[in-house]
């Protein structure tokens, strides 16, 4: 007798089998009347290109124009003057130090709370969802004017109380701090939608109560079980937050800080080339950052485990 044909579920049933074991399921017969030959798709590559072209053209322009001198050839003498120009390393300085603040201060605000809305108020998502998308409802001239009048007012008004100090202490021009709390409500829309996306990947109840009922503590539960099944989430809220403080200006500007796009604003009058080049310099150093993010969130971390210690029978 002929062999006969596997029915298509059969077919699904071994396929399911033989993953839930881990091994290698054949795939199915191909049925030769229905088999057809690919065909090629060159629109994608046409696609690739066109992507490519828009992203390379104007990036080669910009260096072509940093590096060619009418009347001297070419000339690097841009690249070169850069470490020496006045306020280059310290602007660039303050906005990564922003930068990693603002990172801190948001992943300290969103992490706990959207955990704990998470595991025990899920009814409250909706309210809290709202909240972190405001920003991007609110735009940051209207933001940065409020800033500007609660500047204003608080030592008006608190001259002859400990809180005047602290008005002063946020506006150094050192370290803004009020830099940091304005850029950490700009960024908390993406750092909420990186964060619920992870955690609506990861069963958390059931990875807390394994947690809890062998022991552990809640910032134990956090720290060693949440937050390494959180890692690519999180890499991805500092991607964002990093690329939204390095290229802000407006806020900065207004305020009359001077952190890294602030000054390639200021030097692009007079030294034009300079200028071009700070900016292509610019977009290697946030793409060499947002690599290294990147592939920290890629990389797999250690198995984790729950404590160690278990509850004692009684």
């Amino acid at each position: 007798m002929a062999a006969m044909t596997p029915t298509p579920a059969r077919n699904t049933t071994e396929v399911l089998e033989a993953a839930a074991v881990g091994r290698p399921a054949t795939a199915p017969a191909p049925n030769p009347r229905g088999s057809r030959r690919p065909r090629p798709r060159v629109w994608r590559g046409a696609v690739l290109l066109l992507a490519g072209a828009y992203f390379l053209v104007p990036l080669v322009a910009s260096f072509v124009f940093t590096v060619h001198v009418p009347g001297q050839g070419v000339s690097f003498t841009a690249y070169t003057e850069l470490l020496a120009a006045d306020g280059f390393t310290e602007s660039l300085l303050l906005s990564l130090g922003l930068a990693a603040a603002t990172i801190a201060l948001s992943l300290f605000l969103a992490v706990p709370a959207l955990i704990g809305v998470r595991i025990g108020s899920p009814r409250l998502r909706p309210v809290v969802e709202v909240a972190c998308m405001l920003p991007l409802v609110v735009p940051p001239i209207a933001l940065v004017t409020g800033i500007t009048t609660v500047l204003r007012w608080g030592p008006e008004h608190l001259s002859r109380t400990p809180l005047y100090q602290t008005f002063l202490a946020v506006q150094d021009e050192r370290f803004p701090v009020v830099l940091v709390l304005a850029y950490t409500v700009l960024a908390l829309p993406f750092v909420y939608r990186s964060l619920d996306a992870g955690l609506r990947a990861v069963d958390v109840p059931t990875l807390v109560e394994a947690a809890r009922s062998c022991g552990a503590s809640w910032p134990y539960v956090v720290l060693r079980v949440l937050l390494p099944n959180l890692r690519a989430s999180l890499a991805g809220a500092a991607f964002l937050t990093l690329a939204l403080v390095l290229g802000e200006f407006t806020i900065a500007s207004l305020l009359g800080f001077r952190p890294f796009a602030v000054w390639i604003v200021s030097i692009s009058g007079a030294q034009a080339r300079m200028s071009v080049a700070v900016s292509i310099l610019s977009l290697l150093i946030t793409w060499l950052l947002l690599l290294v993010l990147s592939r920290a969130g890629t990389t797999p971390s250690a198995a984790t485990g729950v404590a160690p210690t278990s509850r004692k029978e009684p």
